[in-house]
């Protein structure tokens, strides 16, 4: 895997440079292929910026809970007792491999971020125990669990055809539930299908025997957090619990009610799960502002790249590309053959667009009115979509940053062993899309 290390180290740039380069290659497809002025064109890209704003905030939400729902005390707690349980090597890859997998189908930003601790937490326990653990296997299998996410419960895809008035409702007529997407039958047994298939591929590549090992050399378990420090009556009602417990407590009454009445899954239903288990899990204010500053980090670079994304779908609605793409794809794809040619056309615009959220919103309307045109039911497009995004991000960096960050490796430390989980997923998301599309 040397040339392939090479290549990704060297020479792909971050998201968003690939933004920004994917906004220029758009523009001068518009200009080219359709007849549309350049002031028209800056024009649509303009008024395009500020269309997702609400998705952004909805998806940079969705990372924001997730990593501090993952380093909350009892999460944290939590991971250091399973990190005995493995007793061998192969069961202690696996085992991180399986976690962070649940982890990601309950949401995708506590599957990365428990990916990375998990593997630490494991790799310090095995050492103690004098178990030898190949500490770059042990990240790789914790971060091969993100390949399930967008299949499970923070989808960016499902849920955001699942959402009153998104960006696609109008396209789709309405909105999609996600018992038709992330909750049919189908995809979650495809879901389960690829854990055990990935499972067994990493089986086959871990170090055995002879084989060299790199281990952990220190134990890099982080340390208790320092407690704040408590003086003024102000600071006495930020390191109560009262008041995070009672918010937390009426989110979930709000949750109750809302499931109660008839309400369905939506992003915002998502976020505020994960807000109430945060509010309920923390021990005060004061650790749930250290958890959000820390988790903040990682928001930032989303945050700048969904405008772009937003602006690069306004140039294709303003110049009529949307319309183009869409023939282009009609004409080489059948019923029978739409939900592979999708998923590896999401495969490869995951390389530019690494978002989840961000490549949906580019994609997803090429995607669905091509759909349309050949009588393919609207879940094969969005789950295409999916799956895409998830196949290839095992040998994209992207996501792999904040995991590596927390494990300090770098990502041809684990391309390896990634390549294999992208391999091995990729026959079951195929063999998933050429079944649904009979």
């Amino acid at each position: 895997m040397r040339p392939v290390n090479s290549v990704v180290e060297r020479w792909i740039p971050s998201a968003l440079v690939f933004g920004l380069a994917l906004t220029a290659v758009i523009a001068v497809l518009a200009l080219v292929i359709t007849p549309t002025n350049p002031v028209d064109l800056v024009q649509g890209w303009g008024d395009g910026l500020s269309g997702l704003l609400a998705f952004m905030t909805q998806m940079a939400l969705i990372l924001l809970l997730g990593h501090m729902l993952a380093n909350t005390r009892p999460v944290r707690r939590l991971l250091r007792r399973l990190s005995a349980l493995p007793q061998t090597p192969l069961q202690a890859y696996l085992f991180v491999f399986v976690i962070a997998a649940v982890a990601s189908l309950i949401t995708w930003g506590l599957g990365l971020v428990v990916g990375g601790l998990l593997a630490k937490e494991v790799a310090a326990s095995g050492r103690e125990r004098g178990v030898r653990l190949h500490f770059p296997m042990l990240v790789a299998a914790g971060f091969s669990g993100f390949v399930v996410w967008h299949m499970g419960y923070s989808g960016s895809g499902p849920l955001t055809a699942a959402t009153p008035d998104s960006f696609i409702a109008e396209q789709l007529g309405g909105t999609l539930p996600v018992t038709e997407t992330t909750f049919s039958s189908w995809n979650m047994i495809a879901a389960v299908a690829t854990v055990v298939v990935v499972a067994g591929a990493l089986a086959l590549v871990a170090p055995r025997g002879a084989d060299r090992v790199v281990e952990l050399e220190i134990d890099a378990r982080d340390g208790e957090t320092a407690e704040e420090e408590v003086v003024t009556p102000a600071d006495r009602i930020d390191a109560s619990r009262i008041p995070t417990l009672l918010t937390g407590v009426a989110l979930v009454a709000y949750l109750v009610i809302h499931f109660a009445r008839g309400g369905t899954i939506t992003l915002d239903i998502v976020n505020w799960t994960f807000l109430a288990l945060i509010l309920l899990l923390v021990r005060s204010p004061f650790e749930i502002i250290r958890l959000t500053k820390e988790a903040a980090s990682n928001v930032g670079e989303i945050l700048l790249q969904f405008p772009l994304y937003a602006g690069i779908l306004g140039m294709m609605t303003a110049s009529g590309l949307i319309q183009v793409f869409s023939d282009a794809f009609v004409a080489i794809a059948t019923p029978q053959t739409f939900g592979v040619l999708a998923l590896l056309s999401a495969g490869l615009v995951n390389f530019f667009v690494p978002s989840g959220g961000g490549q949906f919103a580019v994609q997803a309307p090429i995607m669905l009115d091509a759909a349309e045109r050949l009588g393919v039911d609207p879940a094969i497009p969005i789950m295409a979509v999916a799956y895409g995004d998830q196949w290839t991000n095992m040998i994209q960096p992207f996501w792999a940053l904040p995991l590596l960050a927390i494990a300090g490796l770098k990502m041809r430390d684990i391309l390896g062993y990634t390549t294999v989980t992208l391999l091995a997923s990729g026959l079951v998301f195929a063999a998933t899309m050429l079944l649904v599309s009979l």
